[in-house]
């Protein structure tokens, strides 16, 4: 008979505060202890296998529609817009909605985006490899996706400048200070919807070779998505493919600067990006954590999670669970992939895997290369400024760097 997890004696790891190596050390104590850790909110995962069954079990759902009401935000048009998002939804209308975008979102499509992907990385660099210095964050991680996005899309180049902006004020709902930012998100939204609307009303007339054309498409051919669901997809698009590269990307060459001989490798061999990429994203993952709620009573190893139960996944100790990589502390874009782990789980696992993690990958892919090509002798131009570790989708705020310029 399951035991709830109420009643059991677990170790404690309180995480706020804590920064994120101090939280995956904290995390990694209470894991020789116990499979599951109590936290502030809930309960804690640590383990890899014990985070990938929890997150492929249909009957934890995703915690983003109740983040404004842990919050302490009673917005009945935040929570509504959260609980209509494909990122929080469940059951068939999500299956529906991710196989009507997943298309769009395969490798195969995300590598005819590669051309204009490095064509889009290569015009940055050229703005700061003749001064040998730059702010990366800034000159490079901030603007690189969102024109990506917009190709994707099928929205003006020279508009990527107000997606950027929406992007920015709407991921600040994982912040952990919506009370303060709650006006900046949705007058975000509000910009963004009536643009999206410009855009599909446009396309009805004029279909073009972009994703919302395909998405109304599949609208008329029976799917009946309406103009509200577009809108929402649309804006799920924005999200899945912004933040979390541009983060990414910053934590991958700041943890590379700290590796010289790596960096030198990758720009040496360019084959190694994929395995770079993987690594990277094991060791200095921008997504530390993600959380569900128990939607029924649910038991997994003979403990019951009651209903209504808070559960939060740390996909950084996850990923350096010692069962499932040798030397889960050392850092090498040369490792050989995991006989025993399938991948690492900065993208999440189970039915809200990363609904952009191919083009992400793809992004992440063609741009490692290329800077370590260019931006050779790498090393800090001062400290790493993270950003606070309560921040959702974590990285650098400020990467100042210097190198040797190279040709090409």
């Amino acid at each position: 008979m399951a035991t709830s997890v109420h009643t059991l004696e677990l170790p404690e790891v309180d995480i706020f505060g804590l920064e994120r190596e101090e939280a995956v050390a904290a995390f990694e104590r209470a894991r020789d202890q116990h499979w599951l850790c109590r936290i502030p909110l809930g309960y804690a995962i640590t383990r890899y296998e014990d985070a990938v069954a929890v997150l492929r079990d249909r009957r934890f759902h995703s915690a983003l529609s109740v983040l404004p009401q842990m919050a302490g935000v009673a917005d009945e048009e935040l929570s509504g817009r959260q609980q209509r998002s494909i990122l929080a939804m469940e059951g068939p209308e999500h299956a529906r909605l991710r196989r009507l975008a997943a298309p769009a979102f395969t490798p195969k499509a995300a590598d005819r985006l590669r051309p204009f992907m490095r064509e889009v990385v290569a015009g940055l660099v050229d703005e700061v490899v003749d001064q040998g210095r730059c702010e990366l964050v800034a000159d490079i991680c901030e603007p690189y996706p969102i024109p990506i996005i917009c190709e994707l899309l099928g929205a003006p180049k020279e508009d990527w400048k107000l997606f950027s902006s929406w992007a920015t004020d709407i991921f600040r709902i994982f912040n952990n200070d919506l009370p303060n930012d709650l006006p900046r998100i949705k007058a975000a939204f509000a910009e963004l919807d009536t643009y999206v609307r410009a855009m599909i009303d446009e396309r009805r007339s004029r279909p073009a070779d972009d994703l919302l054309s395909e998405m109304i498409a599949a609208e008329e051919a029976g799917d009946r998505l309406s103009t509200d669901e577009l809108v929402m997809m649309t804006e799920a698009v924005l999200m899945a493919g912004t933040d979390t590269t541009r983060n990414q990307l910053a934590c991958s060459v700041a943890l590379l600067a700290e590796h010289p001989d790596q960096w030198r490798l990758l720009g040496d061999d360019p084959s190694l990006a994929a395995p770079a990429v993987e690594e990277t994203m094991r060791y200095l993952g921008a997504v530390r954590g993600t959380a569900r709620i128990a939607a029924e009573d649910v038991d997994v190893r003979d403990v019951e999670f009651p209903q209504g139960t808070f559960v939060v996944i740390s996909l950084a100790t996850a990923n350096r669970d010692p069962e499932k990589w040798p030397d889960p502390h050392g850092f090498d874009i040369r490792r050989e992939p995991s006989p025993t782990a399938s991948t690492q789980l900065t993208f999440g696992s189970g039915i809200h895997f990363c609904l952009g993690a191919a083009l992400a990958r793809a992004e992440l892919q063609e741009a490692l290369p290329l800077l370590a090509r260019r931006m050779q002798d790498l090393a800090l131009d001062g400290p790493v400024v993270w950003k606070p570790p309560d921040v959702g989708i974590w990285g650098p705020a400020v990467l100042s760097l210097r190198f040797a310029p190279a040709a090409g």
